[in-house]
C-alpha cells in the first residue's frame, strides 16, 4: 500500500505535527558530545563531536540536528584522515505551507467528511497554487480549499524538504572505519544575560544580592546533555572592529557606574570573563533556563536621592527626585566580584516583613571594585523645582588672543594679532529642594550641559560648595531638614 501523508485543511500546522512529528527531539537527537560557548550578543559557538563510520574515498555525510540559525560560512570539521570537499546547509524545513508549495503541479487526494453522517469522500486534485490559500483543480472545476472540512493526502515527502535542520558534507577519507569527527560552527538564536535580585535593608544599610544567569535558546534546535560555557563580553562581529574614533556609549538607563580596578577571581578568555555551568545541562529550544552564579549576604548598601537638570532647565512645578541604590562591587564592599550585564531588581521588606518590589534597572558589564548608583524609582516626598532667575551678558577681566590677520598697507604686508576680552553669559539658577519626610535627607543635585569646550566655564558663586564631576556636569550635595526645604543658588559663566 502506498504510504500517504495527511494534512487537515490547507494550512493546519496542528494536523501536520500530529501526522509527521517524530518522537521528542531530545530523545532522538543525532548530536554527539556537544559543547556550547554562549556569548551575550545573540551568538554561540557549537562544538559537536559525533562518531562516524567512513569509507575510503569520497562520501556524503549528513549532520541532522544542527542549529537552524547556523552560520554556514563558519563551519569547520575536524577528524583523523578526513577532509571536507563540499558542504550544504538544508534549511528548507517541513511545514504545511512548505509541503503544499512543493506539491504545486502535482496530484494529491482531498478527503472530506460529512459532518452529519461521518462518511468520507475522496477526490483526486491537482495543486495549482499555494499563495495565501490553496487552489486545486478537481475534475473540471477550480476550487479554493477551506481550512475546515477537508484534509489533503500526499503520496510522500519531497526529497529536499527536511524535518530537522541538516548540514550535508562531502568528505574525502584516506582510510575506512569509525572515528570521532568534530563539527564546529557559530550560531545565532542563543544568548544570555544576568538577572539580579537585591533585598535591601535601609535601616541596617545592608543588602542580600543573588545573581542568576538567564539563558535563552531560539535556534530551533535543542542541545541535550551539553557542556556550557557563558562568556561575558561583546566580540566584534562584522566590520573592522574600529569605530572611526567615535565613542558610542551604551545607554545606562539611569545607572551611574564609576569603574573599579580590582581583578575578579574568575576564569578569563582574552579580555572576557567566563562563567562555566558546573554540570552538563540540556538547553532546549524555546526555553529560558536560569542558573545561580552569585549569592552574597549583608553587603553594604545605602539609599540616595539624585536630581539631574538639563542645561537651562526650568519647571513651573516641582519634580520628584530619583531614588537610587548605592553599592560597591569591591572586595571590601562585600560583593567582591565582577558583574556581567543584566537587570537588577530591588526588593524591600514592608511593615509586615514581606519582601516588596520597589524598582529595577539594567547595568552594563561592571568590573570588580566599581561603585554603582542604580535608579529604582522616584521619591514621593522629595522634590526639586529648578528656576532660571536671570541671564546677563558680561565681559571677562583678562585679555585673550583670539585671532590673527595678514594686512597689506602701501605694499607692505604684516601679521596682526587682535586681542579682545572674552564675552560670557552669566546664568543665575535656583534649585528649591523640599522634603516632606519626617527625617532629613541629602539630595544630589546635578547640573548637566556644561560642555567646557574652551576650558573657561566658571562658577563665580554657589550657596553650597559643589564639585565638577565631569566637564559636562557639576554636583552639589544638599542637606534638606525633615519637613523642610533648602534653596540652592548657583551662578554659571559660560560662552553660550
Amino acid at each position: 500500500m502506498q504510504r500517504m501523508i495527511a494534512v487537515a485543511g490547507a494550512t493546519s500546522a496542528l494536523a501536520l505535527a500530529a501526522m509527521l512529528a517524530p518522537s521528542p527531539v531530545l530523545a532522538q537527537s543525532a548530536q554527539g558530545d556537544v559543547s556550547l560557548t554562549i556569548y551575550n550578543a545573540d551568538l554561540a559557538l557549537v562544538q559537536d563531536t559525533r562518531e562516524l563510520t567512513l569509507p575510503v574515498g569520497t562520501a556524503r555525510q549528513e549532520f541532522p540536528d544542527v542549529s537552524a540559525a547556523i552560520r554556514p560560512e563558519t563551519v569547520t570539521l575536524s577528524g583523523s584522515g578526513a577532509g571536507v570537499v563540499e558542504q550544504n546547509f538544508d534549511y528548507d524545513l517541513l511545514s504545511p505551507d512548505k509541503l503544499l508549495d512543493k506539491a504545486v503541479g502535482q496530484t494529491v487526494t482531498v478527503v472530506r467528511t460529512n459532518p452529519a453522517t461521518g462518511a468520507e469522500t475522496r477526490e483526486q486534485a491537482q495543486v495549482l497554487a499555494n499563495n495565501g490559500g490553496t487552489i486545486v483543480r478537481i475534475g473540471d472545476r477550480i476550487e479554493v480549499l477551506e481550512s475546515y472540512g477537508a484534509r489533503i493526502l500526499f503520496p510522500g515527502l519531497p526529497p529536499n524538504l527536511r524535518a530537522r535542520p541538516t548540514l550535508s558534507v562531502t568528505l574525502q577519507s584516506s582510510r575506512a572505519g569509525p572515528r570521532p569527527v568534530t563539527l564546529s560552527y557559530l550560531s545565532g538564536g542563543m544568548g544570555w544575560k544576568a538577572d539580579y535580585v537585591a533585598l535591601f535593608d535601609e535601616a541596617q544599610g545592608r543588602m542580600d544580592l543573588q545573581g542568576w544567569i538567564t539563558l535563552n535558546n531560539t535556534t530551533g534546535t535543542s542541545f541535550p546533555n551539553a557542556r556550557v560555557l557563558l562568556v561575558a563580553g561583546q566580540p566584534v562581529q562584522g566590520g573592522n572592529g574600529y569605530d572611526n574614533g567615535m565613542r558610542r556609549p551604551m545607554p545606562r538607563g539611569g545607572v551611574r557606574m564609576t569603574p573599579g580596578t580590582e581583578s575578579a577571581n574568575r576564569e578569563r578568555l582574552g579580555d572576557y570573563y567566563v562563567y562555566p555551568i558546573a554540570a552538563r545541562t540540556t538547553v532546549a529550544n524555546a526555553q529560558q533556563k536560569q542558573v545561580s552564579f552569585l549569592d552574597v549576604n549583608g553587603a553594604p548598601a545605602n539609599k540616595g536621592y539624585t536630581f539631574r537638570n538639563g542645561w537651562l532647565g526650568a519647571s513651573d512645578e516641582a519634580q520628584s527626585v530619583a531614588t537610587v541604590l548605592n553599592l560597591s562591587t569591591s572586595r571590601a564592599g562585600g560583593l567582591g566580584d565582577a558583574l556581567p550585564a543584566g537587570t537588577v531588581r530591588v526588593y524591600m521588606r514592608d511593615a509586615r516583613g514581606q519582601p516588596q518590589f520597589i524598582g529595577e534597572n539594567t547595568i552594563d558589564h561592571t568590573p570588580m571594585g566599581s561603585s554603582l548608583s542604580i535608579r529604582t524609582g522616584e521619591a514621593f516626598d522629595v522634590k526639586v523645582q529648578p528656576t532660571v532667575e536671570k541671564r546677563e551678558r558680561i565681559t571677562g577681566d583678562e585679555w585673550e588672543k583670539t585671532s590673527r590677520y595678514r594686512i597689506t598697507v602701501n605694499g607692505k604686508t604684516d601679521d596682526v594679532t587682535v586681542e579682545t576680552k572674552p564675552t560670557f553669559w552669566r546664568t543665575t539658577m535656583h534649585y528649591k529642594v523640599t522634603n516632606a519626610r519626617p527625617t532629613p535627607v541629602k539630595v544630589e543635585v546635578v547640573q548637566v550641559g556644561l560642555e567646557n569646550w574652551w576650558q573657561d566655564t566658571r562658577v563665580p558663586s554657589e550657596s553650597v560648595k559643589g564639585a565638577q564631576r565631569t566637564a559636562d556636569e557639576r554636583v552639589w550635595l544638599v542637606d534638606v531638614p525633615a519637613n523642610g526645604e533648602t534653596v540652592l543658588t548657583v551662578q554659571f559663566d559660560t560662552r553660550y
